[in-house]
């Protein structure tokens, strides 16, 4: 969107939180960025507003759009199928078009009354990265000869915090035989891994998590986007995830789905295992991946689920085009002639 000439006024860095019991100490921080952008919006009242992800505040911006007459698409729409599903009317009353990537997302919302289109998910097409093995090996100090396995604890200080310590607690008892890649997401700073990691040559530091992915035999995956991203790069993995007890005790009577696992909720099955909170442990993780980490029967099936996943997220009959532009066709009809005139379309 940078890209693309947009002027950050709000960065979602300083929203990023994860938990019930971990946004009450954030509070005045997203009350202040909510503020400045509703302020933004009265000075220069936009044509249309287009929300993405992030419910607790974007549904909060969608209301006071809704108030102004400023109609709002929400793109990657709150996944009030899985909790809170009262929610739905909060889509209901302030959205005039719904834009979901996960199939099954689109009944649950017209079912109830939300003007939603499954426009497929921006990682369905995603290709495999360029770089060569020996390359990347090079590239990395890594041993092209042994096998790799990435560590992805999550996108957010708290998330890593709560998964990083068993996820390399597993990799410990994994053994030396293998090295770890460590992908640093844009949303982290390396020296705050580096303060959680013990220093040990197996464990390397890499910028991107596509190739790390691609490259590796199989993954230690926190709940979230990494999951759909190592299913589309065909790498086998574990998810894994730990929340606060009371954001645990908290949620968990609110849950409404049968998987954590994205992967697992699209093909409507378990694909991948799932450990969360008191079944996150490392000798659970190290069982599970010793299970795929060999070529046989149960890496081949795996890999087959995530196949039949890629293609669900793909789309009958929505090949051939990029969600970005389904959905940017979809967000130009609610716009109408006004924006659409003027913009060009490559």
């Amino acid at each position: 969107m940078r890209a693309a000439g947009c002027d950050t006024l709000v960065d979602t860095k300083d929203l990023a939180v994860v938990g019930i019991s971990e946004i009450v100490s954030h509070l005045p921080k997203i009350y202040g960025c909510y503020r400045k952008l509703i302020a933004e919006a009265d000075r220069n009242p936009p044509d249309l507003a287009v929300v993405i992800d992030s419910p607790a505040f974007n549904w909060r911006v969608a209301r006071q759009m809704h108030k102004r007459g400023i109609p709002v698409v929400y793109y990657v729409c709150p996944q009030f199928w899985a909790w809170r599903q009262g929610r739905v009317k909060l889509l209901r009353k302030y959205i005039a078009k719904a834009l979901v990537i996960f199939p099954f997302e689109e009944k649950f919302y017209r079912d109830r009354g939300v003007d939603a289109t499954f426009v497929g998910h921006p990682l369905a097409d995603l290709p495999p990265p360029r770089s060569e093995r020996e390359a990347y090996a090079a590239e990395n100090s890594l041993d092209a000869s042994r096998p790799w396995i990435t560590l992805m604890p999550g996108s957010r200080r708290k998330e890593v915090g709560m998964n990083l310590p068993s996820i390399l607690e597993a990799a410990g008892k994994l053994g030396s035989s293998n090295q770890y890649l460590l992908p640093v997401a844009p949303t982290l700073d390396r020296e705050f891994l580096e303060s959680m990691v013990p220093r040990t040559p197996r464990i390397h530091y890499v910028s991107e998590a596509l190739p790390a992915l691609y490259h590796s035999r199989a993954g230690i995956i926190a709940s979230g986007t990494a999951t759909v991203e190592a299913a589309m790069m065909g790498t086998p993995f574990v998810m894994v995830y730990r929340v606060s007890g009371l954001t645990y005790m908290l949620g968990k009577p609110r849950i409404k789905v049968s998987h954590f696992a994205m992967v697992n909720l699209i093909a409507g099955e378990q694909i991948v295992p799932e450990l969360v909170q008191q079944d996150f442990t490392a000798e659970k993780v190290v069982a599970a991946l010793n299970e795929v980490l060999p070529y046989g029967p149960a890496r081949d099936k795996m890999i087959e689920g995530f196949a039949m996943v890629k293609a669900r997220l793909r789309g009958d009959g929505l090949a051939g085009r990029h969600p970005a532009e389904r959905a940017a066709e979809a967000i130009l009809q609610v716009a109408g002639v006004k924006i659409s005139a003027g913009l060009q379309m490559d």
